[in-house]
């Protein structure tokens, strides 16, 4: 396949915002204690309608996320599920403000479910995806399983429809969960993330699964070119190809913004009529990219990506 060049790698560090908000009173979820490996959690309201913190303890661990549902929300049908993973250093907080999901939901009958990462002695805020994130012992696959569990019990979600989208180390771990939670993850997103060289090295999917990277060739927080804490987004898309037999020469459609050339490849003819989807721009960093800065949508690039696809594949 063929690629763009590149600058040079300078360094690899990752980092992004954060914000805040607060809540109303508790409500109790699950409140039996006789199974103790019954998870309990509290759920308390936002000052965002349709959006709450839950709080829970994993692995001894004080985790919390926060889920929004449309005011409009329609549970006479299943419901889809979006999980929205944020960067290395920021918060579920920061990465909802940014991402804006909300209007998306709103419109197409959907659930966001933003969880946050924990810290260590060494790390900051984060999600363990091996490599550079070795040193961690937090069980996000796990906490992301169990979160799945927690809204199942809550809501009738569409067990075939449930994504992960992510930013940066959020799309490692989005990475990471089709590699490891396969049989529950119908399809993921990265935006200016990758694959750790372990994780790379010991992904073995159980079905094929459709994926999207959104990345920037001036990216040097997640370089295009890779790292030696991380794999080249070539190597990364032609890992998917292979893994899901898709044509390994892409439908590409070439937009233009502000004399810049963005790439949207398409690899197509996939085994369960998956696809992989990369989503090249010249000029971007590593940043969410939004219309009015990069003529690129991400949360719409990802949400028309992801709901095409359930665990079966393509959906008719």
């Amino acid at each position: 396949m063929r690629y763009l060049k590149t600058i040079p790698i300078l360094f690899f560090i990752f980092a992004c915002g954060g914000g805040g908000s607060s809540s109303a009173p508790t409500e109790i979820e699950n409140p039996s204690n006789q199974n103790p490996n019954v998870i309990i959690e509290s759920c308390s309201n936002t000052t965002r309608t349709g959006m709450q913190k839950c709080d829970l303890k994993h692995d001894s661990l004080d985790r919390y996320y926060f889920i929004y549902r449309p005011a409009n929300l329609n549970t006479d049908i299943s419901v889809p599920v979006l999980f929205a993973l944020h960067g290395y250093g920021s918060s579920a907080l920061s990465h909802l403000t940014y991402t804006n999901y909300f209007s998306l939901a709103d419109a197409n009958n959907f659930i966001v479910i933003y969880p946050q990462g924990t810290t260590t002695d060494t790390l900051s805020s984060h999600w363990n995806v091996g490599g550079w994130t070795s040193k961690s012992t937090r069980k996000d696959i796990e906490f992301i399983d169990t979160v799945i569990d927690l809204i199942k019990d809550k809501i009738q979600i569409d067990q075939t429809r449930i994504y992960s989208s992510g930013m940066s180390n959020g799309g490692y771990m989005s990475y990471s969960l089709a590699c490891n939670l396969n049989n529950k993850i119908a399809a993921i997103a990265s935006v200016t993330g990758s694959m750790t060289p372990d994780n790379f090295d010991n992904c073995s999917p159980s079905n094929p699964i459709s994926v999207l990277q959104i990345h920037g060739l001036q990216d040097l927080v997640v370089p295009y070119i890779g790292s030696s804490g991380s794999k080249s987004i070539p190597d990364v898309i032609d890992f998917w190809v292979n893994y899901n037999a898709c044509s390994t020469e892409p439908n590409r459609l070439i937009k233009y913004s502000n004399l810049a050339l963005i790439n949207y490849d398409t690899y197509e003819n996939c085994l369960n009529n998956t696809n992989v989807k990369l989503i090249l721009h010249p000029e971007m960093g590593h940043t969410w990219p939004f219309t009015s800065t990069h003529n690129v949508s991400a949360s719409n690039e990802i949400w028309d990506f992801v709901s095409q696809y359930d665990l079966s594949g393509k959906i008719n």
